[in-house]
């Protein structure tokens, strides 16, 4: 009895160890089946350039070993993704997978050209890139960066017409280095961006520029919006400024970009995000969502090994929620022909980043 009892017990712990085992083959199988094909080691597509006319491939040698000053920095860089919390994984697993629709290249695709490296801010102290899509609490994230960057020692020190000032605030932009020095930050540094809800953004877009203009920039009012009203206002006999029927008017049309090139740099808060930071051609860390941005801004500070050095100012309760009332009220007055066309620019921000085709879209 004695040695059947042995043998059961001998029985037992062979299988615990045989499970044991069987959990630490299973982890590591876990850990490199989502391991990032895209990671910071990964050989990635050549970048492309481009002026607004002229495309040219830019030909960097390759390097067995980068400087120092490019190593990688951040925690999250552990070649580990299955700690990154799971949101984070499936945004960027989402992003992959829409980038590779054809049916939506055109939506989701755009060259890297100045335009975009002009939205791209570099911290090198800390291998870091952020692309500034306005209209979602950028001016925070840029007042983390001038710290990290050192011009202040910290963000309460920022005086607000400085954030924007920038060649007194110490960010550079990407578009500053030359090509070789860009395509060693886009492959090495930790990079990121947030994107909100497309249509909000462009009510928040609209009420900022066109309706309060808080921060004194009257080219919006007495250069842009009369260009729009001249070329999209169906009453031409009203003489009320700018209204949201007449900027989405002008957003939606598919020959919007003779206005574009006229109105320059300031288009910057309302085109899309694939426009702002061709989120199909460079591989971005974390995208952040402005909707859940009290979770993703703690999580984006970490992730760059960056929280012990700065906080992502308070942000005030309700601010970052979809005001669903708000957004079918501006949209109320508006023709389902001109809503179409609107969505059918901004399709490939909705399905890139996971945002439900709106309602009143669908009624």
């Amino acid at each position: 009895m004695h040695a059947d009892n042995m043998h059961h017990q001998w029985l037992l712990l062979a299988a615990c160890f045989w499970v044991i085992f069987m959990f630490m083959v299973a982890s590591k199988f876990i850990t490199l089946t989502f391991k990032d094909p895209d990671g910071y080691g990964a050989k990635q597509e050549p970048l492309i350039l481009t002026a607004v006319t002229k495309v040219e491939e830019v030909h960097v040698p390759e390097e067995k070993h980068w400087p120092e000053e490019f190593q990688p920095t951040g925690k999250a860089f552990s070649g580990n993704l299955i700690r990154q919390p799971l949101v984070h994984m499936e945004r960027l697993e989402l992003l992959r997978n829409v980038c590779r629709d054809t049916a939506l290249r055109d939506l989701s695709h755009t060259a890297v050209s100045k335009f975009v490296l002009d939205r791209i801010f570099v911290c090198d102290k800390h291998k870091i890139l952020f692309c500034q899509t306005p209209k979602v609490g950028n001016t925070q994230w840029k007042k983390v960066l001038i710290v990290l960057n050192g011009a202040f020692s910290s963000i309460e020190e920022i005086p607000e017409n400085i954030v924007h000032d920038h060649e007194k605030n110490g960010l550079p932009r990407l578009s500053s280095f030359s090509d070789s020095e860009i395509k060693k930050r886009l492959n090495l540094y930790f990079k990121f961006f947030i994107v909100r809800d497309p249509f909000e953004r462009l009510i928040s877009a609209f009420k900022d520029k066109f309706v309060h203009n808080p921060r004194f920039e009257p080219w919006y009012r007495h250069e842009i919006a009369p260009g729009i009203i001249r070329k999209y206002r169906k009453n031409r006999t009203e003489t009320k400024g700018l209204q949201f029927e007449d900027f989405v008017r002008y957003l939606g049309d598919p020959n919007h970009r003779w206005l574009d090139l006229q109105f320059g740099d300031h288009i910057i808060h309302w085109v899309t995000y694939v426009e702002l930071c061709a989120p199909c051609e460079i591989t971005y860390s974390v995208i952040g969502h402005h909707e859940t941005l009290e979770d993703d801004a703690p999580y984006i500070l970490k992730a760059a090994g960056i929280d012990h050095l700065v906080s992502y100012p308070t942000i005030p309760p309700g601010i970052t929620v979809y005001n669903r009332t708000k957004v079918e009220r501006y949209f109320s007055g508006i023709s389902k022909r001109d809503i179409r066309r609107l969505y059918a620019r901004f399709e490939g921000d909705f399905k890139l980043f996971g945002y439900r085709e709106p309602d009143f879209l669908l009624n």
